[in-house]
């Protein structure tokens, strides 16, 4: 990172429910590092899955972000020069990145696999993202005229380049090495129902509001590089990236936001304070 580009990072919780303590802590990490490095910090609200997203959760979400003693200085209740900062408001720019992607020749239709295509929108975790490799069923079909408008029929998968490897330096996990075609195939970039997927507006929504770090759970270190594959279709620069470990329940199971009882919001009904949980994680 130059001097002539001064640090960025973001939060981009999703209004699917309440915030977990598990998030609160890999925020922490974003908020710390932003005020390390005297950035700026952006929320941006991730409200593309329909299915899921429920409004209460907006209000809520900011509610206890802001009682944990997250500050950040752009995002939907503030604004900023790279709004907007809700997903679902920023439509026209992601058909545009399809677009460029689709004249590129790095994406193609796909009928397949409906069930990964529904769940494309969200953020894939360890758990769940071993996926059988995508054979390439539809790989070589041929490209309908679309005007530039992404189709209902079908999904649009990212061609990876097989054998390739895909490699970069984590702030937290250090060096990562991932194979297309062997640890990760072709990914969903569009869903069939109009959506697009994750990586591709995370991309680039990082991309557009110049995020100069990404700061996330070590989840997604695979998507990371499919996300890079991504950036350099684009012909873009990809930030730095901070993986940080999962919080995980007695059990052993990574928290998600169906452990109730670790919410903020049933956290601060209780009594406890965001100072005594964070001390807790030294």
């Amino acid at each position: 990172m130059s001097a002539a580009q001064p640090y960025r990072g973001r939060l981009a919780p999703s209004p699917t429910g309440y915030l977990h303590l598990g998030h609160a802590r890999t925020f922490w990490a974003a908020q710390e590092r932003a005020r390390a490095n005297g950035g700026t910090l952006v929320l941006r609200n991730e409200d593309l899955d329909s299915t899921r997203y429920q409004m209460e959760f907006v209000t809520t979400m900011l509610e206890d972000l802001r009682w944990f003693g997250f500050e950040w200085q752009e995002g939907p209740d503030v604004g900023g020069a790279f709004g907007p900062y809700n997903q679902s408001e920023r439509m026209a720019f992601y058909r545009a990145t399809l677009e460029q992607l689709r004249a590129g020749g790095f994406i193609y239709p796909c009928t397949c696999s409906r069930k990964d295509i529904q769940a494309a929108v969200r953020a894939p975790h360890a758990e769940d993202d071993d996926e059988p490799v995508y054979p390439g069923t539809c790989r070589d079909k041929l490209l309908p005229t679309l005007n530039s408008q992404p189709s209902t029929r079908f999904s649009w998968r990212f061609r990876v380049p097989d054998g390739e490897t895909v490699a970069f330096t984590d702030g937290s996990c250090g060096e990562q090495r991932f194979v297309a075609g062997q640890d990760f195939g072709d990914f969903i970039v569009w869903r069939r129902d109009d959506v697009p997927a994750y990586q591709l507006v995370c991309v680039a929504d990082d991309a557009a509001m110049q995020i100069t770090e990404v700061v996330r759970g070590a989840d997604l270190l695979k998507s990371t590089a499919r996300q890079i594959l991504l950036y350099r279709a684009l012909g873009l620069t990809p930030p730095k990236f901070f993986h940080c470990d999962l919080m995980r329940d007695e059990a052993g199971v990574r928290l998600a936001k169906r452990h109730d009882a670790l919410s903020l919001r049933a956290l601060k009904a209780q009594g406890t304070t965001p100072a005594s949980l964070r001390h807790s994680w030294r």
